[in-house]
């Protein structure tokens, strides 16, 4: 079993309400384009990263929370204006960010191995 938890939420709301039930965790939020029924995302550098986030998953902090939030379908992305670009101040998708905190990876960084396990092993 793992020692930590991984929720799986789609839209903003959901994150909210997601990060509200764990108030007090040590909460990683990783967000990526909407998936489609083969469960591939628009967002190819999102499937590109996805694999390199899973495969350090491992060295998480005991007891903490790994969510992983769909932001939207493209066109819903694109718009300034969304909660997740105008209130969580999101550049660009994939994003990988330790809630609460200025520590964030995006876009190409999310690629890199060796800065998503300083990420999760930085206390």
């Amino acid at each position: 079993m793992a020692h930590y938890e991984e929720v799986n939420v789609r839209g903003y709301d959901e994150f909210c309400k997601a990060v509200a039930e764990r108030k007090g965790k040590d909460i990683f939020a990783y967000f990526s384009g909407d998936k489609d029924a083969e469960g591939k995302s628009w967002c190819p550098d999102c499937v590109k990263a996805e694999s390199v986030v899973r495969g350090v998953m491992r060295n998480l902090p005991k007891g903490s929370v790994f969510v992983y939030c769909q932001v939207g379908e493209r066109a819903f992305w694109k718009d300034p204006n969304n909660d997740f670009k105008k209130v969580l101040k999101l550049s660009g998708v994939p994003t990988l960010l330790r809630y609460g905190t200025p520590q964030k990876l995006v876009e190409e960084e999310c690629f890199k191995a060796d800065l998503v396990n300083m990420m999760f092993t930085e206390v």
